[in-house]
């Protein structure tokens, strides 16, 4: 049994929170300085310059990318042969205390805006701290601690949409569908997109593996052929809408389009789309 102390899961925690707020990773700056390279629309054009700039003084000046940092969902993957040891004063808690502690130190030392409420449809009062996160916890073999972050912000995350399809819906049809989704969400989503696609599983777990696809690099194939095939036909559609960088037209609507699938009942065909803005933040650690 291995053991990881509570409070390094906590600084570990904080300096994502922070890092994915200032920094977009190698694989969004590649794709959009390629989007830059092939854009023909001198407004689309002058847009991809002005949000590669944005990301280049982020970075330099230790400020956030934007200023909505949006929601904290985590992913963590804890090996059975790890344990997290508690401090002496806290000796009840537990990864998901040491995340949401992490979020506070990150939200409030980074100067990171907070947008958590406590209460969804009433108060609507401010925690104050951007906690409490959204975690999803998996037990895994091994002895390793894997948390990955995604700050989502709300523009985008508000466009996100979900269907239950009849079984004997065509991969056409599911596909038109998603385009019409990535279409609509328009510049209130602050293209240009990555898109996050959950096919299977049931109506929760197709809208957790959409944001789990959002972890992915965009230089990475998907593993099934049909499936990598799918998202690069996606892409191209999604880019032909006209759409394009902040809803100025042009030929990038979207950077890349990454999918995850789970079996599924036989008289089920759950998919959720989660669209994610061009300031795709997202950290990960191993611990």
């Amino acid at each position: 049994m291995r053991t990881v102390q509570y409070f390094r899961v906590v600084q570990a925690v904080r300096q994502l929170c922070i890092d994915s707020c200032y920094e977009l990773g190698e694989d969004v700056l590649d794709a959009l300085k390629q989007a830059l390279e092939n854009e023909t629309n001198p407004t689309a054009k002058s847009v991809l310059e002005k949000l590669l700039q944005n990301a280049q003084i982020a970075s330099n000046e230790r400020i956030p990318i934007c200023q909505d940092t949006g929601l904290a969902v985590f992913f963590a993957e804890q090996g059975a042969d790890v344990r997290i040891c508690p401090p002496e004063d806290k000796p009840e808690a537990a990864l998901e205390d040491a995340i949401n502690e992490g979020v506070r130190l990150g939200y409030t030392e980074g100067l990171l805006r907070k947008s958590v409420v406590s209460e969804p449809l009433f108060s609507r009062e401010n925690t104050g701290d951007n906690t409490p996160a959204i975690i999803h916890h998996k037990i895994t073999s091994g002895d390793k601690l894997e948390i990955s972050v995604i700050t989502k912000g709300g523009g985008c995350e508000n466009k996100s949409r979900f269907k239950m399809f009849n079984p004997t819906a065509s991969a056409e049809e599911v596909g038109q569908w998603i385009c019409r989704t990535a279409q609509e969400a328009g510049a209130n989503a602050c293209p240009p997109f990555v898109i996050g696609v959950g096919i299977g599983g049931d109506f929760e777990l197709s809208a957790i593996l959409s944001k789990k696809a959002l972890l992915r690099s965009l230089k990475d194939k998907n593993p099934n052929e049909k499936y990598a095939k799918l998202e690069d036909e996606l892409l191209e559609k999604i880019n032909q809408t006209n759409v394009g960088p902040q809803g100025f037209g042009g030929l990038t609507t979207a950077l890349g389009v990454k999918i995850e699938y789970a079996p599924c009942h036989i008289a089920s065909l759950p998919v959720s789309v989660n669209i994610e803005c061009h300031a795709h933040r997202h950290k990960s650690v191993s611990l």
